[in-house]
């Protein structure tokens, strides 16, 4: 018995982890967009076109948990991620063109 909750516990540890990654990696993204512009490296237009895309997955994100109880599934994780890889790709060339 002691054994089964030590599983549901690293499960419930895990799970957090995963939406606690999601959340850090927007907030940091949200981060080099505010630095692009306190220096100057992004224009109005560029932020508020990376300022629509970090929204969009935002809203999806919202949408997965609602859908499935708070929680994202593998599928949703790995969807999301790469989504914040493309974008994170897009800050970059932003503030280096």
């Amino acid at each position: 018995m002691k054994r089964i909750g030590t599983v549901m516990m690293a499960a419930a540890i895990t799970v957090m982890g995963a939406a606690a990654q999601v959340n850090q990696r927007r907030e940091n993204q949200q981060d080099r967009i505010a630095n692009g512009v306190a220096s100057g490296r992004l224009t109005a237009g560029e932020t508020a076109r990376l300022e629509k895309g970090e929204t969009a997955i935002h809203k999806e994100v919202r949408t997965d948990r609602a859908a499935n109880g708070g929680k994202l599934t593998q599928a949703e994780r790995h969807q999301v991620n790469q989504q914040q890889n493309q974008m994170s790709r897009r800050i970059y060339r932003a503030k280096h063109n």
